[in-house]
């Protein structure tokens, strides 16, 4: 069975790299071309039924952004669900606020290089 980029999610994934949010953006640069710590991270990539906002394969690490719907108690629920889901597959799920990616990018990708091997 395969897992990662599932043919059926190919569109859904195009359209969420051609509307990346604003920190989804800015993050972006920064991971892009393995400038960060020479690690190669994959943007809007699918493990299983998800779709990661980014994705470091030699580190199983994925880094979500979050807005405002992640902070209600049906986003709360649903995140739980769905990072139990990638931590059974193996995958440790970093989240941070749009708003810290926004104005403090160094705590971030301190907490990014934390969790490296």
């Amino acid at each position: 069975t395969k897992l990662y980029n599932i043919s059926y999610l190919k569109e859904t994934r195009r359209h969420l790299r051609n509307n990346m949010t604003e920190a989804e953006l800015v993050m972006w640069e920064v991971l892009k071309d393995k400038k960060f710590c020479g690690r190669k991270f994959r943007r809007q990539y699918s493990i299983g039924y998800y779709i990661a906002d980014f994705y470091c394969t030699s580190e199983k690490l994925i880094i979500e952004l979050d807005g405002q719907h992640h902070y209600t108690p049906e986003g709360i629920e649903k995140d739980l669900d769905r990072d139990t889901h990638l931590a059974l597959m193996g995958k440790k799920v970093l989240r941070f606020e749009n708003k810290e990616v926004l104005n403090n990018m160094s705590y971030v990708l301190k907490q990014i290089k934390l969790h490296f091997k």
